[in-house]
């Protein structure tokens, strides 16, 4: 195991005002490490309103501002990706998730970190055809992969093992369907507990999703950090849940009925199709992409023994991370009181 920076050192958090990445941002700081977040310029950093923390502008598609923001830091993690199930222009995913991956692992061997924590995604691992969950192990390539973005993170965690035959100590998470407080966009999985917990979902499809609370997977983040071994990846998930059983859960917490009315896959692809017709001439996302349905024929269940035995990774009851994204989205606008 490579040397642990100590507590003072300056650790880059990439993504540290989004979702996943200000949570980890927050770990580190309880940790009494120097947090240097990079930032687009002009990007939403609400995340980080009372965060004492140094904000390095930059970008990953910018190598310059990369070596910049590496220079006097001891570790790094690596959160940022270009998450959208639908873009435009696909090869902007590619551009930000594997050539901004490359540059930012370039700058980081650059400057001589002692230590990396890249995080990867659950959509690059396998899924077992007899319906157990996937792990570390699952084989899968990358003709497996449905859409742009899960092939781009695949292409990217391939680039990130690229960099550690040279060296660079790179440990790589995969979490699964993070859920919690402070997820501004919204995620396309927050959507669904805001449109739930709104009552704009009457209906449903036969499909799962691992959920974890966020606050959880920055813990796995830290743990990784600590106790990952060199070049190894590690599941950071939750709880596997249908589709319907999380609408249920939604359900209860706001006090509605959960939707009764469960639809065949088939009968939403044209839906689909429709909303990224009408997406391609107005610029604004699709309320459902093609992408989202076909992945959502197979159930993303996954095991996070790897993580637990290894690193002593342990997560709490997904009803807590629904209900903590609930009274977050309540309290931030985005949903309004039951009447």
């Amino acid at each position: 195991m490579s040397a642990i920076p100590a507590a003072g050192s300056r650790i880059l958090v990439t993504g540290g005002t989004g979702f996943v990445g200000s949570a980890v941002a927050r770990r580190l700081l309880a940790e009494g490490y120097r947090v240097r977040a990079l930032a687009r310029p002009g990007s939403d950093r609400r995340n980080l309103a009372g965060l004492e923390l140094e904000v390095a502008e930059g970008d990953l598609n910018d190598a310059a501002s990369l070596e910049r923001a590496c220079a006097g830091c001891a570790g790094l993690f690596h959160v940022a990706a270009d998450y959208r199930t639908w873009a435009p222009r696909p090869e902007q995913l590619y551009q930000a998730n594997v050539e901004g991956s490359r540059a930012l692992l370039r700058a980081a061997g650059n400057a001589g970190l002692k230590r990396i924590v890249y995080t990867s995604s659950v959509a690059v691992l396998g899924i077992p055809k007899d319906g157990s969950p996937g792990d570390e192990n699952t084989p899968v390539t990358v003709a497996d992969m449905i859409g742009h973005y899960k092939r781009s993170k695949f292409l990217a965690e391939e680039a990130v093992r690229e960099f550690v035959p040279q060296g660079l100590p790179v440990v790589i998470v995969n979490p699964s369907t993070p859920i919690g407080p402070r997820d501004l966009k919204p995620t396309p999985t927050g959507r669904i507990v805001i449109d739930a917990a709104s009552g704009r979902m009457p209906a449903y499809v036969d499909t799962g999703l691992n959920v974890v609370h966020v606050d959880d997977v920055a813990e796995g983040h830290w743990l990784a950090f600590q106790r990952g071994d060199v070049g190894q990846r590690y599941v950071l998930g939750g709880t596997d849940m249908s589709l319907r059983q999380i609408l249920a859960e939604i359900a209860g917490i706001v006090g509605r009925k959960p939707p009764a009315l469960r639809l065949p896959h088939a009968a939403v692809m044209p839906v689909a199709y429709v909303a990224e017709a009408f997406a391609r001439l107005t610029g604004v996302p699709p309320v459902a992409t093609v992408e989202e349905v076909r992945m959502s024929k197979k159930r993303m269940f996954f095991s996070s023994a790897k993580a637990m035995r290894e690193l002593g990774y342990r997560v709490r009851p997904a009803r807590q991370a629904l209900e903590d994204a609930v009274r977050w989205y309540r309290e931030n606008g985005y949903l309004k009181p039951v009447r």
